[in-house]
Protein backbone atom coordinates (compact mmCIF):
# COMPACT_ATOMS: atom_id res chain seq x y z
CA UNK A 1 0.00 0.00 0.00
CA UNK A 2 1.59 3.41 -0.71
CA UNK A 3 1.40 5.94 1.73
CA UNK A 4 -0.19 9.65 1.04
CA UNK A 5 1.77 12.23 2.79
CA UNK A 6 -0.54 15.05 3.63
CA UNK A 7 1.62 18.09 3.52
CA UNK A 8 0.41 21.49 5.48
CA UNK A 9 1.93 23.58 3.06
CA UNK A 10 1.03 25.94 -0.03
CA UNK A 11 3.64 27.06 -2.52
CA UNK A 12 6.75 25.53 -0.82
CA UNK A 13 5.47 26.82 2.97
CA UNK A 14 3.63 25.93 6.43
CA UNK A 15 0.33 27.19 6.06
CA UNK A 16 -0.51 29.71 8.72
CA UNK A 17 -3.85 28.14 9.68
CA UNK A 18 -2.05 24.83 9.91
CA UNK A 19 -2.83 24.22 13.77
CA UNK A 20 -6.53 24.46 12.77
CA UNK A 21 -6.22 22.40 9.95
CA UNK A 22 -5.30 19.47 12.02
CA UNK A 23 -8.99 19.63 13.75
CA UNK A 24 -10.61 20.34 10.59
CA UNK A 25 -8.84 16.52 9.27
CA UNK A 26 -9.04 14.56 12.47
CA UNK A 27 -12.43 12.49 11.31
CA UNK A 28 -10.39 11.48 8.40
CA UNK A 29 -7.84 9.39 10.25
CA UNK A 30 -4.62 10.67 8.08
CA UNK A 31 -1.48 8.47 8.88
CA UNK A 32 1.19 10.83 7.73
CA UNK A 33 1.18 14.42 7.87
CA UNK A 34 3.81 17.00 7.19
CA UNK A 35 5.27 20.65 6.89
CA UNK A 36 8.05 22.72 6.03
CA UNK A 37 10.76 24.30 8.03
CA UNK A 38 9.09 27.83 6.93
CA UNK A 39 6.40 29.86 6.74
CA UNK A 40 5.36 29.90 10.77
CA UNK A 41 6.97 30.03 13.62
CA UNK A 42 9.30 27.27 16.19
CA UNK A 43 6.85 28.16 18.16
CA UNK A 44 4.03 26.82 16.04
CA UNK A 45 5.88 23.91 14.59
CA UNK A 46 6.05 23.21 18.34
CA UNK A 47 2.40 22.78 18.42
CA UNK A 48 1.71 21.12 15.04
CA UNK A 49 4.05 18.67 15.60
CA UNK A 50 2.51 17.62 19.05
CA UNK A 51 -0.96 17.92 17.36
CA UNK A 52 -0.01 15.61 14.75
CA UNK A 53 1.49 13.31 16.86
CA UNK A 54 -2.18 13.34 18.44
CA UNK A 55 -3.54 12.46 16.31
CA UNK A 56 -2.03 9.22 15.82
CA UNK A 57 0.06 10.54 12.86
CA UNK A 58 3.83 9.99 11.95
CA UNK A 59 5.33 13.42 11.36
CA UNK A 60 7.52 14.69 8.74
CA UNK A 61 9.39 17.77 7.82
CA UNK A 62 10.45 19.09 4.87
CA UNK A 63 13.74 20.67 4.34
CA UNK A 64 13.19 23.71 1.40
CA UNK A 65 16.51 26.15 3.06
CA UNK A 66 18.05 27.57 0.32
CA UNK A 67 22.06 27.49 1.82
CA UNK A 68 24.31 24.29 3.12
CA UNK A 69 24.39 26.48 6.51
CA UNK A 70 20.51 26.68 6.87
CA UNK A 71 20.08 23.38 5.78
CA UNK A 72 21.68 22.24 8.60
CA UNK A 73 19.83 24.14 11.11
CA UNK A 74 16.77 22.56 9.54
CA UNK A 75 18.11 19.35 10.69
CA UNK A 76 18.56 20.83 14.05
CA UNK A 77 15.30 22.15 13.87
CA UNK A 78 13.85 18.58 13.13
CA UNK A 79 15.90 16.85 15.83
CA UNK A 80 14.31 19.58 18.64
CA UNK A 81 10.66 19.10 17.47
CA UNK A 82 11.10 15.63 17.76
CA UNK A 83 10.08 14.54 13.96
CA UNK A 84 9.41 11.04 13.02
CA UNK A 85 10.99 11.52 9.06
CA UNK A 86 12.95 14.44 7.57
CA UNK A 87 12.62 15.10 4.08
CA UNK A 88 14.42 16.84 1.51
CA UNK A 89 17.91 18.81 1.94
CA UNK A 90 21.31 17.76 0.08
CA UNK A 91 23.75 17.99 2.95
CA UNK A 92 23.63 14.08 3.44
CA UNK A 93 26.69 13.68 5.83
CA UNK A 94 26.81 16.34 8.07
CA UNK A 95 22.40 15.80 8.30
CA UNK A 96 22.77 12.33 9.47
CA UNK A 97 25.46 13.47 12.11
CA UNK A 98 22.90 15.96 13.50
CA UNK A 99 20.16 13.37 13.60
CA UNK A 100 22.47 10.70 14.30
CA UNK A 101 20.69 8.12 17.98
CA UNK A 102 17.55 10.36 17.64
CA UNK A 103 15.71 7.33 15.36
CA UNK A 104 14.94 10.10 12.65
CA UNK A 105 14.55 8.24 9.40
CA UNK A 106 16.01 10.67 6.71
CA UNK A 107 15.21 11.04 3.24
CA UNK A 108 17.65 13.52 0.88
CA UNK A 109 16.49 15.11 -1.97
CA UNK A 110 18.26 13.84 -5.19
CA UNK A 111 19.36 15.13 -8.17
CA UNK A 112 20.30 18.65 -8.02
CA UNK A 113 17.16 20.93 -6.42
CA UNK A 114 17.70 24.70 -6.91
CA UNK A 115 15.50 27.83 -6.46
CA UNK A 116 12.25 28.16 -4.58
CA UNK A 117 10.01 26.74 -5.35
CA UNK A 118 12.27 24.06 -6.14
CA UNK A 119 13.73 22.94 -9.55
CA UNK A 120 15.15 19.67 -10.27
CA UNK A 121 18.31 19.41 -11.84
CA UNK A 122 19.89 16.15 -13.13
CA UNK A 123 19.51 12.97 -14.94
CA UNK A 124 18.20 9.16 -14.18
CA UNK A 125 21.95 7.89 -13.75
CA UNK A 126 22.75 10.46 -11.60
CA UNK A 127 19.20 10.20 -9.39
CA UNK A 128 20.05 6.23 -9.31
CA UNK A 129 23.68 6.42 -8.34
CA UNK A 130 23.03 8.95 -5.20
CA UNK A 131 20.11 7.46 -3.94
CA UNK A 132 22.29 4.11 -3.81
CA UNK A 133 24.72 6.60 -2.37
CA UNK A 134 22.19 7.62 0.07
CA UNK A 135 21.35 3.89 1.56
CA UNK A 136 25.07 3.23 1.67
CA UNK A 137 25.42 5.90 4.13
CA UNK A 138 22.47 4.90 5.96
CA UNK A 139 19.87 7.21 4.98
CA UNK A 140 15.88 5.64 5.65
CA UNK A 141 15.75 6.00 1.58
CA UNK A 142 14.91 9.15 -1.01
CA UNK A 143 13.01 12.77 -1.64
CA UNK A 144 12.44 13.18 -5.64
CA UNK A 145 11.22 16.15 -6.63
CA UNK A 146 9.99 13.99 -9.31
CA UNK A 147 7.06 16.42 -11.14
CA UNK A 148 9.72 19.57 -10.86
CA UNK A 149 12.34 17.85 -13.02
CA UNK A 150 14.27 20.15 -15.43
CA UNK A 151 16.92 17.18 -17.71
CA UNK A 152 14.85 14.33 -17.85
CA UNK A 153 11.87 12.86 -18.39
CA UNK A 154 9.90 12.48 -14.44
CA UNK A 155 8.84 9.05 -14.41
CA UNK A 156 12.51 8.05 -15.88
CA UNK A 157 13.68 9.51 -12.43
CA UNK A 158 11.17 7.53 -10.52
CA UNK A 159 12.58 4.27 -11.86
CA UNK A 160 15.73 5.25 -11.42
CA UNK A 161 15.70 6.00 -7.91
CA UNK A 162 13.35 3.32 -7.38
CA UNK A 163 16.17 1.35 -8.56
CA UNK A 164 18.67 3.06 -6.47
CA UNK A 165 17.12 2.95 -2.90
CA UNK A 166 16.39 -1.22 -3.47
CA UNK A 167 14.89 -2.31 0.07
CA UNK A 168 14.73 1.49 1.52
CA UNK A 169 11.74 4.11 1.06
CA UNK A 170 11.17 6.33 -2.18
CA UNK A 171 8.59 9.14 -1.70
CA UNK A 172 7.68 11.43 -4.36
CA UNK A 173 7.16 15.16 -3.62
CA UNK A 174 6.32 18.03 -5.53
CA UNK A 175 3.56 19.11 -8.22
CA UNK A 176 1.62 15.71 -8.11
CA UNK A 177 -1.96 17.02 -8.34
CA UNK A 178 -3.84 14.17 -10.12
CA UNK A 179 -5.07 10.52 -9.84
CA UNK A 180 -3.03 9.73 -12.83
CA UNK A 181 0.03 10.95 -11.67
CA UNK A 182 -0.54 9.03 -8.28
CA UNK A 183 -1.25 6.07 -10.42
CA UNK A 184 1.65 6.50 -12.34
CA UNK A 185 4.26 6.95 -9.94
CA UNK A 186 2.71 4.03 -7.91
CA UNK A 187 3.33 1.38 -10.98
CA UNK A 188 6.57 2.69 -10.90
CA UNK A 189 7.43 1.59 -7.45
CA UNK A 190 6.88 4.71 -5.58
CA UNK A 191 5.98 3.80 -1.67
CA UNK A 192 4.92 7.22 -0.72
CA UNK A 193 4.26 10.72 -2.24
CA UNK A 194 3.43 14.38 -0.77
CA UNK A 195 0.65 16.74 -1.54
CA UNK A 196 -0.15 19.84 -0.22
CA UNK A 197 -0.60 23.14 -2.82
CA UNK A 198 -2.69 20.95 -4.64
CA UNK A 199 -5.63 20.10 -1.82
CA UNK A 200 -5.51 24.13 -0.89
CA UNK A 201 -5.79 25.49 -4.18
CA UNK A 202 -8.50 22.97 -5.52
CA UNK A 203 -6.36 21.86 -8.44
CA UNK A 204 -6.62 17.82 -7.49
CA UNK A 205 -10.22 17.80 -7.65
CA UNK A 206 -11.41 21.33 -9.10
CA UNK A 207 -15.22 20.78 -9.16
CA UNK A 208 -15.04 20.06 -5.41
CA UNK A 209 -15.11 23.21 -2.90
CA UNK A 210 -13.61 21.60 0.31
CA UNK A 211 -10.30 20.39 1.76
CA UNK A 212 -11.86 17.23 3.12
CA UNK A 213 -13.30 16.63 -0.08
CA UNK A 214 -9.66 17.04 -2.02
CA UNK A 215 -8.87 14.84 0.72
CA UNK A 216 -10.57 12.28 0.29
CA UNK A 217 -10.54 11.74 -3.41
CA UNK A 218 -6.27 11.70 -3.27
CA UNK A 219 -7.13 8.48 -0.22
CA UNK A 220 -9.28 7.10 -2.97
CA UNK A 221 -6.87 7.51 -5.50
CA UNK A 222 -4.05 6.44 -3.23
CA UNK A 223 -5.72 3.22 -2.67
CA UNK A 224 -7.10 2.20 -6.12
CA UNK A 225 -3.51 2.99 -7.48
CA UNK A 226 -1.62 0.73 -4.91
CA UNK A 227 -1.09 -2.65 -6.34
CA UNK A 228 0.45 -4.86 -4.14
CA UNK A 229 3.49 -7.32 -5.60
CA UNK A 230 3.66 -4.95 -8.80
CA UNK A 231 7.03 -3.69 -7.86
CA UNK A 232 9.28 -4.19 -4.94
CA UNK A 233 8.37 -1.90 -1.87
CA UNK A 234 8.54 -1.66 1.54
CA UNK A 235 6.16 -3.93 3.59
CA UNK A 236 5.38 -1.67 6.06
CA UNK A 237 3.68 1.94 6.88
CA UNK A 238 6.45 4.00 8.25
Amino acid sequence: MMDFIFMLTRNDQTVTDCLELCELIRPLGLKHIGFKDVGVSVETLHRLTAKIRALGASTYMEVVSATPDAALDSARAAVALGVDHLLGGTEVDATLEIIRGTGIRYYPFPGTPVGHPTALGGTAAQVEAQCRSFMAKGCAGADLLAYRATEDAPLNLVEAARRGVGEGRLIVAGSIDSAARIASIAQRGADAFTIGSAIFNGAYSPNKGSTLSQLADVMSDCGAASTPGELPRRKEAL
